[in-house]
């Protein structure tokens, strides 16, 4: 069965720079995400599809063993071994060669078969989940006080009936289909600090996809958009607003109120301010995110 080709999901070409490949990404998350999408089972699973696709093109080792080995990149460094030590037999290109889903048990197994017991057995090491990215929109304001939100997570869990090995009795696995995992949606309560502008990222350590043979979980990361403000430009931590002043308070002087997002605020205007001029109100911007 011919492996998926992780290029196509993202709709970029195999030369891709890393940041064409996060701009796919996050575009493509945010058009097929299950909150965006309720209830649409063809969107939940292109997401997935999208979120995996992503966790290997965007890691520099992983693509580079998924471009030599296609779907099977998980076990290039057994595929390698084994061909040094058994010459041309063992070729898993793209373009040639047979494919095949192992297990590092099963290659262990196959490997003890074919050779003669050549090849110790091990136990499987414990691999780590995979880092997910999670858009979030948010206001001026709740980057400005920090804020919650409940999101609906497209996760995968070791499937119960084969034990997360993808085989019955040397057979795939008629629920994951050989896969060792099963979709899941999860819903999780999440804060998003002040502080935040469009572009950063949140971790939410251990939330990300499940470990595999006890490994740790990986992380969430929550990319967060801020909204823009009908009444406020940001630039970086700073804010600026245009504010109307009476002609008379401009030539003679006086006091005018001006918004912020703590409230309002009283300006001194001096005599004979021009048209244009800028004030700084210190403290009043945005808070520093980790910061005060």
């Amino acid at each position: 069965m011919a492996g998926k080709d992780y290029y196509d999901i993202l709709g970029v070409s195999r030369n891709a720079s890393e940041r064409e490949i996060k701009q796919a990404y996050r575009k493509l998350a945010r058009k097929y995400h299950p909150d965006v999408n309720p209830g649409d089972k063809s969107a939940e699973a292109k997401f997935k599809e999208i979120n995996e696709a992503y966790e290997v093109l965007s890691d520099k080792e992983k693509r580079q063993k998924y471009d030599r080995y296609g779907d099977q990149w998980q076990y290039a460094d057994q595929f390698a071994q084994a061909q040094q030590q058994q010459g041309p037999f063992w070729n898993f290109s793209q373009t040639g060669g047979r494919r095949f889903h192992f297990e590092e048990a099963d290659l262990d197994s196959l490997f003890g078969d074919l050779f003669g017991g050549g090849v110790r057995s091990r136990r499987a090491r414990p691999r780590r989940g995979q880092d997910i990215e999670h858009p979030v929109e948010i206001t001026l304001e709740e980057a400005y006080h920090g804020t919650k939100r409940t999101i609906a997570l497209q996760t995968e869990e070791p499937c119960p009936g084969c034990n997360g090995t993808g085989y019955i009795q040397n057979l795939p696995c008629s629920v994951c289909k050989g896969t060792g995992v099963v979709p899941r949606i999860k819903h999780l309560e999440v804060k998003i600090p002040p502080g935040v502008k469009s572009g950063s990222r949140v971790r939410i350590a251990g939330k990300g996809g499940p470990g595999h043979y006890g490994g740790a979980n990986g992380d969430l990361y929550l990319v967060t958009s801020v909204k823009p403000h009908k009444v406020f430009e940001r630039k970086d931590d700073d804010l600026y607003v245009d504010v109307p002043v009476p002609l008379t308070v401009a030539v003679l002087g006086g006091e005018i109120t001006v918004p912020s997002l703590k409230g309002r605020l009283a300006l001194k205007i001096p005599p004979g301010t021009q048209n244009g001029r800028v004030f700084r109100l210190a403290g009043q911007g945005m808070p520093h995110l980790g910061n005060s």
